[in-house]
């Protein structure tokens, strides 16, 4: 190493400190107030031979860096979403005589807790919400009032537990941003995901003024706290009752709530307009009558067409099965699959009557009612036009009577107007009673069992807390990775055209064994990651360029959840039309797991790794669905001629059942990248395999894309692993600079995968 290079790489070095308020190792921001961390740099040159033109050269690229550095990183969207940043810089020898200047930066972000918090409180409201909407439902059979204290009971316990860990919460947010690996357990730090970072590097070259490569890490999310004695989230929903409550959508309980309404509004209406026609047919008026009248029908008519919705009928039927049910195992005496043979039989012969009748309820019984509301209208109706017939025919027959009003004013008339039309209302108030009687009944059925299987339904308080948990830190990490992709690509017409038509792919790499603990964290993850699904982005214009206000946020249920994405207004104006005016982007999540550690050998040997096998090949069939949609609608995206070749190997690859065939990973990452999907690595801490993981794959992107000399790619990874950011990962988690491998342990890791001597040998994992 000359002297000349040297320089040149500690003025780099200057030339960024000048871009931070720097002072004793410790990161300020520009208000030069508060601290909020603390930055590291060192830097690293691979030995070569230089001259007068490479040092030349080389200050042109520490040029570059510097512009670099100040556009990028302190950018309003990165100062939002980063902090508390370590970075490294490293001189590498490429082909042709050419440096690499590779710049290495890890930083924390704000969004761990800020995330889970919004989390807890959406769905502390939903709880809250879901209780009230029980608690109002009236006139419920025994079971179903015993079913409504459980759901209420729940929704309270879960609303007042999600409310002490949100307390908890806002309270460490405000010092900290950042759960190390040893807090993994703790119960209050459930919902925020172990040891987030977002890993970035940037690559300079004379050809090449600054390329970005982005790495979400996190440890798997899982629920460490309850533990994995009993499996993971995947093998614990299995176990779940299939015959709990029957299960309604969000839009069929917004209809219930609908027809309740409307029942709940029109029936007194219909029993006030009926009292009235009574009231005038004591005195003939047969002009308000008829207006009367004419209000009766239409309020009538709009009350029929409320309960002629399939939902009430399918509704009735349900609750009528769920009641004779009930009723049959009670005269049994056991619930089943706990008989005697004569009590199955009875039960069988029960079933069979009961489904006999639930066709004559479903034919029949429903349809009849709502039928008999119109019918007693029509006769009311039929009725008056008879009597003002006859009115009129008295009149002709009586001329001296010239008053309108007056004719068929005697007792006898008026009495017969009022005791002909008595028992037709009666008729009809009865008929509408019934029918709102039985449309209530199905409704609150309806809401009754919507809100027990999104509360008592989904399992045990602790499965329920544990799928929540895991799907915060799963989202809170893609929605970190998801901002750094949408500030690196800002710019870039057709990948605006890509969230916009087809949505972005989210890569999730797995690193766990399928052995003890570990296999219930990749059946926590792969849950976690497979809900990722009904997870929608959308851009928002921010208030200001504050960090505060660009802060992503919230919105929509559990069951369909909207990250809103801010963006400061000078970029959110350049957005085409249609993410301007709040297009939804589909997240479309895949999860590649190979097992690399000393228990997954123990796994493929004497135990087994059908999960990740399941898993892989599951991806890998997403993966191609995602591809091929995207070259179907967006062909004009350059580089994708070469996907099926990827593909196709990527598969060939999952199904040739290799041991710790690393190779999946790489073949997913490659792809992953070619169509600019967000990339995240997880291990069980995201301190020690994901740093083997992350390393390789920055000098990987050296290597293939940037010219790095293939005889310097070892010596490259060793100073990335000595010397790099992921070294200071563990010192932030443990305390101590060492990865946490022996050397026994390392004997049976993939080739590329194994640190340098001198930098690991520590047993805390």
């Amino acid at each position: 190493m000359t002297s000349g290079g040297a320089e040149t790489c500690s003025e780099t070095v200057k030339k960024y400190f000048a871009l931070w308020d720097f002072e004793a190792a410790s990161s300020r921001p520009v208000d030069g107030v508060s601290e909020v961390g603390e930055v590291k740099v060192s830097e690293y040159e691979m030995e070569a031979e230089t001259d007068d033109k490479t040092t030349s050269e080389n200050r042109v690229l520490c040029d570059c860096l510097h512009g670099s550095v100040h556009d990028k990183e302190h950018s309003p969207l990165m100062r939002a979403v980063l902090c508390c940043s370590v970075c490294k810089l490293y001189r590498f020898a490429a082909q042709d005589q050419r440096w690499l200047l590779v710049r290495e930066q890890m930083s924390e972000t704000p969004l761990s807790f800020s995330l889970p918090r919004q989390l807890l409180s959406m769905l502390s409201l939903e709880y809250r919400k879901r209780a009230q909407e029980v608690v109002d439902l009236r006139d419920l059979s025994p079971h179903l009032e015993q079913l409504r204290c459980d759901i209420i009971s729940r929704c309270d316990h879960m609303t007042c537990c999600y409310q002490e860990t949100l307390q908890q919460l806002e309270t460490l947010s405000a010092s900290s941003n950042f759960k190390a690996s040893s807090s993994k357990s703790e119960r209050h730090l459930q919902f925020v995901p172990t040891n987030l970072h977002s890993q970035r590097m940037e690559v300079t070259s004379p050809d090449c003024a600054g390329v970005w490569y982005d790495v979400t890490t996190f440890g798997a999310p899982a629920d460490h706290h309850q533990g994995f004695r009993q499996g993971g989230l995947r093998r614990l929903l299995s176990r779940l009752i299939v015959n709990g409550p029957v299960s309604y959508s969000q839009e069929e309980r917004s209809r219930a709530r609908g027809v309740l309404e409307e029942v709940a509004r029109l029936q007194p209406v219909i029993f006030g307009l009926a009292e009235e026609l009574l009231a005038l047919s004591v005195k003939v008026n047969t002009v308000r009558l008829q207006k009367v009248l004419d209000a009766l029908a239409k309020q009538t008519e709009e009350f029929v067409h409320a309960l002629k919705d399939e939902l009430v009928k399918g509704a009735l039927v349900a609750e009528h099965r769920h009641t004779a049910a009930r009723c049959l195992y009670t005269c049994n005496g056991t619930p089943p699959g706990n008989t005697s043979a004569n009590q199955e039989r009875r039960a069988s012969e029960g079933l069979l009557e009961l489904t006999r009748a639930e066709e004559e309820y479903d034919a029949e019984e429903w349809d009849t009612v709502w039928a008999n509301v119109g019918k007693s209208l029509n006769c009311i109706i039929a009725m008056v036009d008879r009597l003002k017939e006859k009115q009129e025919s008295s009149k002709t027959s009586d001329p001296q009577d010239t008053n309108p009003h007056n004719s068929g004013s005697s007792p006898s008339s008026s009495m017969s107007w009022q005791e002909q039309l008595l028992p037709l209302v009666v008729t009809l108030r009865d008929c509408v009673r019934e029918a709102a009687s039985k449309a209530h009944t199905a409704m609150t059925f309806v809401l009754l069992q919507g809100a027990a299987a999104a509360t008592v339904g989904q399992g045990s308080e602790q499965l329920v807390q544990r799928h929540h948990a895991v799907f915060s830190q799963a989202i809170t990490a893609v929605t970190c990775a998801f901002i750094l992709k949408l500030h690196d690509e800002l710019e870039d017409v057709n990948f605006l055209q890509q969230l916009h038509r087809v949505g972005i792919l989210a890569q999730f790499e797995g690193l766990l064994s399928t052995y003890g603990d570990e296999l219930g964290m990749l059946e926590d993850m792969e849950v976690g990651v497979a809900e990722l699904h009904k997870v929608k982005f959308v851009l928002t214009e921010g208030k200001s360029d504050q960090s505060d206000d660009l802060l992503p946020t919230l919105t929509g249920t559990w069951e369909s959840l909207v990250v809103n994405v801010p963006l400061p207004p000078e970029n959110f104006s350049s957005l085409p039309q249609e993410l301007r005016e709040g297009h939804l982007i589909q997240l479309h999540p895949v999860f590649f797991n190979i097992g690399i550690n000393q228990q997954q050998s123990l796994a493929e040997r004497f135990g087994d790794s059908s999960l990740q096998e399941i898993l892989n090949q599951e991806s890998c069939d997403r993966l191609r669905a995602y591809c091929n949609q995207l070259q179907e609608k967006l062909p004009q995206i350059a580089n994708l001629e070469t996907l099926p070749e990827l593909l196709s190997a990527l598969d060939s690859c999952v199904q040739t059942r290799k041991r710790k065939n690393v190779e999946v990973l790489w073949l997913a990452a490659t792809v992953c990248r070619r169509v600019r999907g967000l990339r995240l690595t997880s291990c069980k801490s995201a301190k020690d395999r994901t740093a083997m993981s992350v390393t390789l794959e920055q000098c990987v992107l050296l290597r293939e894309r940037h010219g790095l000399q293939p005889e310097h790619f070892s010596a490259a990874l060793d100073a990335m692993r000595r010397e790099g950011c992921r070294l200071e990962n563990v010192q932030k988690n443990i305390g101590c600079r060492r990865f946490a491998f022996s050397s026994v342990q390392l004997l049976a890791f993939p080739k590329h995968y194994k640190p340098p001597d001198g930098t690991y040998g520590h047993a805390q994992t």
